[in-house]
Formats: C-alpha cells, sequence, structure tokens
C-alpha cells in the first residue's frame, strides 16, 4: 500500500534557472544531481534535507521528446509552513511573484510564482 509521496516530477523550460529559483529564493536544498551523459538530468531538491517528499526538476522538452502525449502541466502543490509570514516578507523581498494572505476556513493561505510563472501555494501550519 501507498504510505507517502516520495516525489514530484516538475518539469521545467531551464534547469538552471529554476534550480536557482528553489535554492535561491525559495530556500530548498539540493539533494542530488544526476546527468545520464544522454541528454537527461534531473535535480532532486527538497525543502530541508530530511525531508521525506522532494521535488524532481526536469527538462521538459527532453521529457516531451522521450515521452510525447505526457502531460508536463506544473502539478498544483501545496506546501506548508511554521514560518508562514516569515516565509511571505522572504519571498517578497526576493522579488518573487506574491499573492496577499487570505483567511480561508481550513487556515492562512497565499500563493507565489516561480520564474516561469507556475503558480505554488503555500498554508500556515
Amino acid at each position: 500500500m501507498i504510505n507517502k509521496v516520495g516525489q514530484i516530477m516538475l518539469y521545467v523550460n531551464d534547469q538552471d534557472k529554476a534550480l536557482h529559483f528553489w535554492t535561491e529564493k525559495a530556500g530548498f536544498h539540493v539533494i542530488s544531481e544526476e546527468n545520464n551523459g544522454q541528454g537527461m538530468r534531473w535535480i532532486e531538491i527538497a525543502p530541508s534535507e530530511e525531508a521525506e517528499t522532494s521535488i524532481i526538476l526536469h527538462n521538459k522538452e527532453f521529457v516531451a521528446k522521450m515521452s510525447p502525449g505526457m502531460n508536463l502541466g506544473t502539478p498544483s502543490l501545496m506546501f506548508f509552513s511554521d514560518r508562514f509570514d516569515q516565509l511571505h516578507e522572504s519571498l517578497s523581498d526576493k522579488n518573487v511573484k506574491v499573492g496577499e494572505i487570505v483567511a480561508m476556513p481550513f487556515g492562512r493561505v497565499f500563493n507565489f510564482a516561480d520564474d516561469e510563472d507556475n503558480y505554488f501555494a503555500v498554508m500556515a501550519k
């Protein structure tokens, strides 16, 4: 039986630019980086080195050629933060597109966009 989400595949146009965004602006860590020498490069990142779930940055164009018809859309991700207000301020200070904080019935939330205009959400936890 499935008991946790291990990795999330994020297909991006520019892996280096995406890596810079996630590490320098969003504070993620590089867990591993692999290159098979034939054009397939993947970069595993996570909010901490101990995180149970990680994100793999894949080259969208390369994957599209390997797997025609595969859905390469951006997954709708909701991150949790125990330093919610600090994160909102930090992303804003780094010129990240950040939405207003909204009070929802299930908690406070805001969204942000990466450098390719993919939007993600954060909830206070």
